[in-house]
């Protein structure tokens, strides 16, 4: 097999700045559409058991959407992923503030995080892009200028390679994602995604206060809802109110602990299944933690590619990351990235098919 990809322009933001859309493309008939604002991924046509292609990751099909109704689709996150409490943090004794756009806390790099910039592409090879983006010092509130960059790579084994990179000259935090949701019956399909068949092999996962803020604990998974080590459907326990984590949550949007520490390689983090369809997808990193989110704050406002509206539980998301406000609680390991280091977060979605039986 072998990948090719192409240009195109996207759209042009109120600044005159170009926005690209570049696509790779496998002879499997695996292809991704990456656009250059908030380095995100903006389609991934995947075919399923019988050879029926079909985009299975949400998003719009214009740039003006992306601007003015940001959901995080598709998007690369940073400086930090996931929440930091209150907005704010302590390095080597000072306070920064951040930020704020989820009440009193940030969310996914605050207000214009790196989901609601341009990025450059400095490099387009016929199987990857290289994206670029430098955060200037003070940038959300954080410090030190960062240059942060978003490698894609698509292989002939339907395998999207992510790699994440950043350096700084003064110390900062960073954590850096992908916020791809996901539909492997299609975006926009009538019946939602949450019927889809979920693996997590993780027996602890954090729980949150009633802001959605970690609260320092890793709990078994054991007898929760949280119990994805067996397959089983997202749908069957998103609404289980006994469990006060849901009703936190709206449904899942917790961390899991797949292990203590970054890995030396990439390991499987989830597994999600079609079972009606047959198409497959496995979500690899080195990173300790992984975000699933039940697409819960999708409200049917938003008007997707297919022209459906998102609703919730339209997709969902796998977000391998560090754990959530990990600024703020020393016990989940450090995010700090000092000048002379490179920050790195690999992650690999790998695309499949199920065997008939």
């Amino acid at each position: 097999m072998t990948v090719e990809s192409s240009r195109a322009r996207f759209g042009t933001l109120a600044d005159g700045t170009v926005i690209e859309a570049i696509t790779l493309k496998n002879s499997a008939g695996l292809a991704v559409t990456l656009i250059t604002y908030g380095a995100s991924v903006q389609s991934l046509l995947a075919p399923d058991a019988k050879g029926v292609i079909a985009d299975v990751v949400l998003g719009y099909s214009d740039l003006e959407s992306y601007v003015t109704r940001p959901e995080f689709l598709g998007s690369t996150i940073g400086r930090v992923a996931n929440r930091i409490a209150k907005g704010r943090f302590t390095l080597d004794g000072r306070t920064f503030s951040t930020s704020r756009n989820e009440g009193e806390h940030t969310l996914h790099g605050g207000q214009k995080g790196f989901d609601k910039v341009p990025w450059r592409a400095v490099e387009v090879t016929n199987a990857s892009v290289t994206l670029e983006y430098v955060s200037p010092d003070g940038d959300q509130g954080f410090p030190g200028t960062l240059t942060a960059t978003a490698l894609y790579a698509l292989n002939d084994a339907n395998e999207l390679h992510i790699e994440y990179r950043a350096t700084t000259d003064r110390p900062t935090p960073v954590a850096m994602t992908n916020h791809v949701i996901w539909n492997l019956a299609g975006e926009g399909h009538p019946d939602g995604a949450l019927d889809q068949w979920l693996t997590i092999p993780a027996d602890r996962y954090n729980p949150v206060d009633a802001t959605l803020i970690p609260t320092g604990e890793l709990r078994a998974v054991t007898g929760t809802p949280f119990d994805f080590r067996v397959a089983k459907t997202m749908v069957r326990d998103v609404r289980d109110a006994r469990d006060e984590q849901i009703a936190f949550g709206r449904g899942f949007d917790h961390n899991w602990a797949i292990g203590d520490a970054v890995s030396a390689e990439p390991r499987l983090v989830a597994r999600a299944e079609d079972r009606t369809n047959g198409r497959v997808l496995e979500v690899l990193s080195d990173q300790p933690g992984l975000q699933f989110y039940s697409g819960n704050f999708l409200n049917g406002t938003r008007v997707g590619k297919s022209g459906r509206l998102y609703r919730q539980g339209d997709g969902f998301a796998l977000e391998p990351q560090a754990f959530p406000d990990a600024v703020n609680q020393p016990a989940f390991g450090s995010v700090r990235l000092n000048p002379g280091q490179t920050y790195r977060n690999r992650i690999i979605y790998r695309v499949a098919r199920l065997i008939p039986r």
